[in-house]
């Protein structure tokens, strides 16, 4: 967690079809008809969708936004959520400090390729799952791709 948690704070069905339902929790993908979104209903992670509502909360609150773009056949997408979104402690963490925000990169190929560009831009590189750091404003300021949860963890 400290890795993922560091990066943040330095920011200040497996394929396909959504997951059991998990204990009742349900944020704001709950409505949405995209199966990656829908697997992310139940994270205990607030998650809203692209859209008014996230970037207003954003503004009103003035927080920061976490962008997560994925998408269904990603393999390291679901390592993430099951690392890092249906941890506690972590979306605990990020409900606290961001406003989040879930992007299905097959629905919404332009927010993809936008914000891609940027973290190519700022970091030199790119890939999935993205995540993006942004200002209430939306101005990406720093990202990445899979964040490990806990230190120790290791992507390959």
């Amino acid at each position: 967690m400290a890795v993922f948690l560091g990066a943040s704070v330095a920011c200040s069905g497996f394929l396909f079809g959504a997951e059991p339902e998990k204990e009742g929790h349900v944020n704001h993908l709950v409505n949405e008809t995209s199966p990656y979104l829908l697997s992310h209903a139940h994270n205990p992670v607030d998650w809203y969708p692209w859209g008014d509502a996230a970037f207003a909360k954003a503004k009103k609150e003035n927080k920061l936004i976490f962008l997560s773009i994925g998408y269904s056949s990603c393999h390291w997408c679901h390592v993430m959520e099951r690392e890092s979104f249906e941890d506690k402690e972590i979306a605990d963490f990020l409900n606290k400090h961001y406003v989040c925000i879930k992007v299905d990169r097959e629905e919404r190929p332009d927010v993809d390729q936008v914000y891609m560009a940027a973290v190519q831009v700022l970091t030199q590189r790119g890939g999935w799952p993205m995540s993006v750091f942004l200002t209430p404003d939306s101005k990406p300021f720093t990202g990445g791709s899979y964040f490990p949860a806990r230190d120790g963890d290791r992507r390959g």
